[in-house]
Order: structure tokens, then sequence, then C-alpha cells
């Protein structure tokens, strides 16, 4: 593999495209429309593809369609179109599934059918008859289909290699595959500086592909630090993405895979602490901030985000002493309320009669005394 050489970014924080760029050298990750428990509703036009496959988009892509050999990544979702049972998810795998179009399985006929008719980032439904699928017979291993079962696939075309002889990855040396995922490294930051942040993100999701773990728990030695020098950085330049499409979630996940392999790893941890403190999560992106200034003590971008969590602890912490002030504190004292006129009358009665006893008792005390 051409070894490019690059410098490193000098701000952990710095979200633009020159930060992405200067990672070391050496998709979408789609998020399905809906839940995936159940197919999703598609209105657009229904397309006939072959007699027992129809296709209906649920969201342009752009460029190119892959041709025969081409080695296609993908994810999908398969349910059997009469009882809507799943049986497959790779979205929950989050493992993109490689295709070679023209030597797929026998089983995978209508999908290959639906995935040459579209377009990278496209994401479609397709409808696919029990002949072009799992057969007569079905499979009663994994995935388990029922005999004679139409297919329903949600499916995204995250990108494909246009390769001539249709080598899949198995059959490619170590480096070739890294020198693959390498280019589609470089791709997805040009796509970055555009500010093309899903096509970027196809891109490294595709060179993600090609450094599977099972391809990196055969790596030793120098062939297992080149691939990581590409590797980890698609991870965090994915979380950068998605951090700028406010999809948190999903770039704590990137950056916790990186830390996997690299516990002290600053962007990692600053880049997750950022996507922890949108969600709320103060305490657990304090403790990201923590551990990546200990490893980056200069970077000021690391500096203003734990100010900027003091700031929000302060305010939260005024807001609910404000709050507990008016449920714990003294009770209002209710005012007395005016009395009426026989209230008044009464009171004036009750002293004058208690005057006039106090005079009767001092008179007849002074009669007493002048008989004595």
């Amino acid at each position: 593999m051409e070894e490019i050489q690059e410098h490193q970014s000098q701000s952990i924080g710095k979200d633009d495209g020159d930060e992405i760029v200067v990672e070391q050298a050496a998709g979408v990750l789609g998020d399905p429309l809906q839940h995936g428990d159940f197919p999703p509703k598609v209105d657009s036009a229904v397309e006939i593809l072959q007699e027992k496959v129809t296709k209906q988009v649920v969201k342009e892509g752009h460029g190119q369609k892959p041709s025969k050999y081409a080695t296609c990544f993908l994810h999908y979702r398969a349910w059997t179109e009469s009882t809507q049972h799943k049986f497959e998810d790779t979205w929950h795998e989050q493992r993109p599934f490689e295709m070679v179009l023209g030597k797929e399985k026998k089983e995978m006929a209508g999908l290959a059918v639906g995935v040459s008719s579209m377009n990278a980032g496209e994401r479609a439904l397709l409808h696919v008859g029990w002949e072009l699928g799992y057969g007569k017979e079905g499979s009663f291993s994994f995935p388990n289909v029922p005999p004679m079962a139409d297919i329903i696939y949600e499916v995204e075309l995250i990108g494909f290699d246009e390769v001539r002889e249709g080598k899949a990855r198995g059959d490619m040396t170590a480096e070739e595959r890294i020198g693959a995922a390498d280019r589609r490294k470089m791709d997805g930051n040009s796509f970055f500086k555009d500010e093309k942040l899903e096509e970027a993100m196809q891109q490294y999701e595709m060179a993600i592909a090609y450094l599977g773990d099972d391809f990196m728990f055969q790596l030793f030695g120098k062939y297992r630090d080149m691939a990581l020098a590409v590797k980890n950085p698609c991870h965090l330049n994915m979380a950068a993405c998605l951090i700028k499409l406010k999809r948190h979630e999903e770039a704590i996940a990137q950056c916790t895979i990186a830390l996997a392999e690299d516990e002290n790893n600053a962007k990692a941890l600053f880049r997750r602490g950022k996507a922890r403190a949108e969600l709320g999560q103060t305490d657990a992106a304090r403790e990201d901030f923590l551990k990546a200034r200990k490893h980056a003590p200069e970077d000021k971008a690391i500096t203003r985000e734990l100010r900027l969590l003091d700031e929000h602890d302060k305010a939260v912490y005024k807001k609910q002493k404000e709050i507990y002030k008016g449920i714990f504190g003294p009770p209002p004292q209710p005012k007395p309320k005016p009395a009426n006129l026989l209230t008044r009358m009464w009171q004036w009665l009750t002293l004058i009669c208690q005057w006039l006893l106090s005079l009767i008792y001092r008179l007849f005390k002074r009669e007493r005394r002048k008989a004595d």
C-alpha cells in the first residue's frame, strides 16, 4: 500500500473538514426509517424489475448503478411476506453485507436483482417471489425461512467497488484490503470537506467493511498497526459526521469502538463526551472530557467543554433550589378575614357588659367598706 504522509490534527475539538482530513492515514450507518420490526410503509411507485421482483424507492441514491461482478456493500432487513416474520437484520448486527453481483448465493438471487437496479445510497423496498429466494424447500437452519415463502427486503446500497474480476474481500491479500479501505477513507474525507456528510459516512462504512472483526483477528504486528491506522480514524470521522447530524447515540457507539482498541485516544474520548453532553449525560460526559484532558492537557476545546458543563450544572442547581424552596419553604400565613357588622356589634356589647360588671363590683365594695 502506498504510504500516505499527513499531519496530526492540532485541535481535538476542531469541527471542520480539515480536522477530519488530517487524521492519520495508513454507511451511511443506515438508520432505517422505522423501528424495523415490520416492513416500512412506502407510497412510491412500484417498479417491476423481473416477473418475481418489484421495487419501491424509499430514499433516492446518487451516482451510477453497480455492474456485474461489482462488490456491493449493503444493509438489509428481510421478512416473510405472509407472516411478517423478520428473519435477518444487518442493521441490528451493525455489519454490512457483502455481495458480488453475478456470484451471489442462490437464495440471494432476488435480492441481487434489486441491488443491481440501485444507486449508491439508495434505499428501497423489494418484494421477491419464493422462486428467487429460499425456494420450494425453504431453510430450516439459519435463517429460518418457511417453504415457498415470498420475501420482503428493506435494503440500502451503501456503495460498491467496480472490480472487473469480481474479487471479494476474502480473496484479497492483507495489503489489498487495507489499501482499499484507505482509499475509501480518503474519499470520505473529501466528501466531508464538501459537507456531504451522508456520502462521507457511506465511504467510511465501506472502509470499515474491508477491516471487519474476522479480518482483524488474523492480523499481527505491522499489518495490524496498518489496519488500525485506517479503521480507527474511520470510526472517529463517522462520529464527527453523526454529531453534526445530531445522531448522538450512534456517535457514542462509534467512539466506543475506537476506544476498545485505544482506551487513551483523546479524540474518541472528546467526541464521545460531546455526544453524551448533548444527550444530557453530564456525569459521563465530564468523565470522558477529564480523561481526554489527561492525554491532551493543552487542548482548548476540552477546557471549553468542561467549562460549559460547569455552567450547565450551576444553572440546573439554581433552578432546582428555587423549585425546592417553593416546595419546602414556610407555609404562607392565612390573611385575617374582615369581620362583618353583627360580629362587631357582639364584640362591642361584650365589652360594655364587662365594663358594667366591673363598675358594679367596685361600687359594691365601696358601700360595704362604708357600712363597716
